[in-house]
């Protein structure tokens, strides 16, 4: 692992950086992600990487990532100021698994506030303790709602019920979770407006922090797309009406909407995802995860098999971080692309040809561009793809 983190750490044009790390003077601040690949059932619109398993191989997986975290002991020139753990299903683990995790990883954390989200599943209360959780270094929840209407759960292949979600809640906030994030879905089979103001409501009664809300797509090898001939699913116009919809919703209710996809009470933003979106660095672990290192990225294949066994190696995924790369990742947050930030990185200003097709679309009420720089209206949201491609590449 030393050698892997080696070799896709530092570019060869940095010889000093990689002098001053080999030195011990060198720190790097990472975001860690950590993939749990296990789902008691597979939701049928999910293309993510998980796989069913029995108790011992979940213990087995838990292990195989503490070791891979241990590893970085030979060589601490690094830290992590955010983690979070992902999947699949992450609570499915277990608290103790969780916290064996965590128990490992606090070692590398730059303090003991830092955020670090749990993803959990309402069906998996049995096997969670809170309290433990929170002792155990978690401050941030993200729990699948999903719809806060269970006509609509059952459609989508959840097994868990509102209630259940709620319970989750109560339980979460009376261990001391301050800071709990609710996923909802939109323009599903059978919601209506009138259903997803259901859901919205529901998730502002329960006064949390975070809502992250996703239109549905139809992904490839799921079993949605095998049956979308035989499912009620929106059109394009359906779809932005809902979407609208639930932004002019949140926001009313003191949800700022900071991503795509992402709307937090002042200050609750996840600072995870960020980095993502903001070209910071981060490493996964995990099959399937992604991690974006100095300028290269790099991931796991899609095999726990081959992880548990140690015969997974990262596979090098090309070069990151680039101007064009930044920009795309940038256009997803509401405030876009910077003027002064796109220059302090790359030491020049936002191209002409950028501002020039960014401002064809202002006129439609899709794009904003101006002295600062260049961002989507809630409107341009909804065709970011074909926008980000038309602007920039």
């Amino acid at each position: 692992m030393k050698q892997l983190v080696e070799k896709c750490y530092f570019s060869t044009a940095e010889p000093l950086a990689v002098q001053n790390y080999l030195k011990g003077d060198f720190m790097k601040q990472l975001g860690l992600y950590i993939h749990v690949p296990f789902c008691e059932k597979k939701c049928p619109y999910c293309d993510f990487y998980s796989v069913s398993a029995a108790q011992d191989v979940l213990d087995k997986y838990t292990e195989k990532i503490c070791r891979v975290l241990e590893n970085y002991s030979e060589n601490s020139h690094f830290s992590f100021d955010t983690a979070y753990f992902g999947g699949g299903t992450p609570s499915l683990i277990g608290s103790e698994n969780l916290v064996k995790i965590m128990d490992v990883a606090r070692n590398y954390l730059k303090s003991s506030t830092n955020e670090v989200t749990l993803e959990i599943n309402p069906t998996t209360l049995p096997v969670l303790d809170f309290n433990r959780l929170r002792e155990g270094g978690f401050n941030r929840l993200s729990i699948g709602l999903q719809s806060a209407v269970d006509n609509e759960l059952n459609l989508l292949g959840r097994r868990h019920s509102v209630k259940d979600v709620e319970n989750a809640i109560n339980l979460a906030k009376k261990a001391g979770f301050l800071n709990i994030s609710l996923d909802l879905m939109v323009a599903t089979p059978g919601q209506t407006i009138n259903s997803l103001k259901r859901s919205i409501d529901f998730c502002i009664s329960q006064e949390v922090q975070h809502i992250s809300a996703y239109l549905l797509k139809i992904e490839k090898e799921t079993q949605f797309f095998e049956n979308k001939s035989n499912l009620q699913l929106k059109n394009e116009d359906e779809e932005a009406d809902m979407y609208l919809f639930l932004v002019s919703e949140l926001q009313k209710n003191g949800f700022k909407q900071y991503e795509i996809s992402n709307f937090a009470k002042e200050g609750c933003e996840s600072q995870h995802n960020l980095k993502y979106w903001n070209s910071q660095e981060y490493l996964g672990i995990g099959p399937s995860a992604h991690s974006f290192i100095d300028g290269k990225r790099f991931f796991y294949p899609r095999s726990i098999k081959d992880f548990l066994s140690g015969n997974l190696d990262a596979v090098e995924d090309g070069i990151g971080g680039t101007a064009e790369e930044y920009a795309m990742l940038k256009l997803r947050l509401c405030e876009g692309i910077s003027n002064i930030e796109f220059k302090n990185r790359f030491g020049v200003n936002i191209p002409e040809a950028y501002l020039k097709r960014a401002k064809d679309f202002q006129k439609h009420g899709l794009t904003v561009v101006n002295d600062r720089g260049i961002c989507f209206t809630p409107k341009g949201f909804l065709l970011s793809n074909e926008l980000i491609s038309r602007i920039i590449l």
